[in-house]
């Protein structure tokens, strides 16, 4: 008979925890590195310059991973889901909704990762082979591969997906390729000129703390994702030290990469184009698509597990799977790129969500810290109220960001409100 028990919203078991630091940093690494986050990379120049954007990218990367890293120790302590956790600080009634959005974020990004990943297909087909890359027939047949695959994937455990595939052989195969694509890069940066490129100015359009905002925003974006995982881990030191530096080390060289990238090649050159223009660059690009891939599982595998906490009677896998196909079919009939600025928006939604969730949970927790009311007012107004900060900050003071100031006043806010002051972490 299969378990029905809410495997979300319950501390899991001691056997269950069977990740070490490098099973949290192999994972956050693979989970860091992607042609989305290059391509981010690459707005960075020439809106600010060279030397600017490599500040930005280190610096963003560092406190971006920390708060990754702090909200993993925060899952590990206390073993409970993202889902669990939103429970925990807001109150079960009120919990349904954050959770409800983040499902619906989930399914959004996974259908993005697809469209990234058959796009990426389909211009290697085009430089391979020749085919259409615009073609119906070569759309459908790329995303339902991928969905496929992904599906095959869900069918399966994450726990012997991340230390049997992720650690051992999908790590060494994405850190060749990105060797690789480095290497090529910066022989084409000698040949141009280092001192050119590094004393670029920037053209203007964007400050270097809106820099910063961009770049911290692809690890908080992995914030109500990344209890999933920690929850697994077998201490919470081993768990913070390795989701940091995992994601850190992927967030500064996709990052650095792609403003590289934009650096020496022509003016309006398409990013993948540019990859698949390298020498090697075909094979690079391909390991990249299938790095791609755990992008895609970690975010239905965590819309899964926030289903189960809504209707437990169901099994985990069951849902896995049913979102996997959802996406894909999506995939294929939504306009996906110009949902992005839809699913960007959400994270003025979980930015301080999460916040609060840092804020009191952050310095310690117990059994007790779970809020007794179907809704927790306190919490939910600060939430609220960070919501309102984020979007103020990007109508009227966009030069200051809108991500960190606004974690940084729910954190405080968060932890100034805690119940049980005196509480001891794990």
């Amino acid at each position: 008979m299969e378990n029905t028990s809410n495997q979300a919203l319950t501390p899991i078991s001691p056997d269950q925890r069977v990740f070490d630091a490098r099973s949290h940093a192999s994972l956050w690494f693979s989970l860091g590195v992607g042609l989305l986050v290059m391509q981010v990379g690459a707005y960075l120049v020439p809106a600010v310059g060279t030397q600017d954007a490599v500040w930005a990218i280190l610096l963003g990367s560092v406190l971006g991973a920390g708060l990754l890293a702090w909200t993993a120790r925060i899952g590990c302590v206390s073993g409970l889901s993202s889902a669990g956790l939103m429970h925990t600080v807001y109150g079960p009634s009120l919990a349904r909704l954050p959770v409800l959005l983040n499902i619906l974020q989930l399914i959004g990004w996974t259908s993005f990762e697809l469209v990234v990943m058959r796009d990426g297909t389909a211009a290697i087909l085009k430089q391979a082979w020749g085919l259409d890359p615009a073609s119906p027939l070569t759309l459908v047949l790329t995303t339902a591969l991928w969905g496929g695959v992904l599906m095959a994937l869900m069918a399966g455990s994450m726990l012997g997906l991340v230390r049997g595939f992720v650690s051992r052989w999908g790590l060494p195969l994405v850190v060749l390729s990105l060797l690789w694509l480095t290497w090529h890069f910066v022989g084409v940066a000698q040949a141009k000129g280092w001192e050119a490129i590094w004393n670029r100015p920037g053209a203007g359009g964007m400050s270097p703390i809106n820099a910063l905002d961009l770049v911290i925003a692809m690890p908080v974006s992995w914030l109500p994702l990344v209890a999933d995982y920690a929850r697994h881990g077998r201490s919470a030191r081993s768990t913070m030290s390795g989701t940091w530096v995992g994601y850190a080390l992927a967030n500064v060289w996709c990052y650095a990469l792609g403003v590289l990238v934009v650096s020496v090649v022509e003016p309006g050159t398409d990013l993948v184009g540019a990859l698949l223009l390298a020498q090697g660059g075909l094979l690079a690009l391909g390991l990249i698509l299938l790095d791609e891939l755990d992008n895609a599982y970690g975010d239905v595998y965590s819309g899964a597990l926030s289903a189960h906490s809504l209707r437990p009677q169901t099994p985990l896998k069951r849902y896995g799977l049913w979102g996997a196909a959802l996406c894909t079919v999506l995939a294929m009939a939504l306009p996906m790129h110009s949902l992005e600025p839809f699913l960007l928006m959400l994270s003025s939604v979980f930015v301080p969500l999460f916040g609060v969730i840092m804020g009191r949970l952050g310095w310690g927790y117990h059994a007790n810290s779970m809020s007794a009311k179907g809704v927790d007012a306190t919490s939910t107004w600060l939430w609220l109220a960070g919501i309102g900060l984020y979007h103020a900050l990007a109508t009227w003071a966009p030069a200051w960001g809108s991500a960190l100031p606004t974690l940084a006043a729910t954190v405080a806010a968060g932890w100034l409100t805690r119940p049980g002051a005196a509480l001891k972490g794990a």
